[in-house]
């Protein structure tokens, strides 16, 4: 469900399903959360917020692009736990 505040007039049902079904067109990537809508006479802007996109961190490690470390084999895990971690002196 997306929440809509209109600002500066009146919207019938129809347009607001209208504008938020342009903004899934826009943005199918993307979940709308809301939308601020702002009616200025014959001109309307319409305003998206969407939701957060979770995300993993990947790193580098031993040769292979990886977020965890559940799938390594235990030869693997080994050659992590060996590396040798360098740090900034400054």
């Amino acid at each position: 469900m997306v929440n809509v505040n209109v600002n500066g007039g009146k919207l019938s049902e129809k347009e607001i399903s209208a504008y938020i079904a342009q903004g899934k067109e826009i943005y199918p990537e993307k979940t709308i959360e809301s939308v601020d809508i702002t009616v200025d006479g014959d001109y309307v802007d319409v305003d998206y917020h969407f939701s957060d996109v979770p995300f993993q961190r990947i790193r580098r490690i031993t040769g292979y692009l990886v977020g965890t470390l559940d799938r390594f084999n235990n030869a693997k895990r080994c050659e992590v736990e060996d590396r040798v971690k360098h740090s900034v002196v400054s």
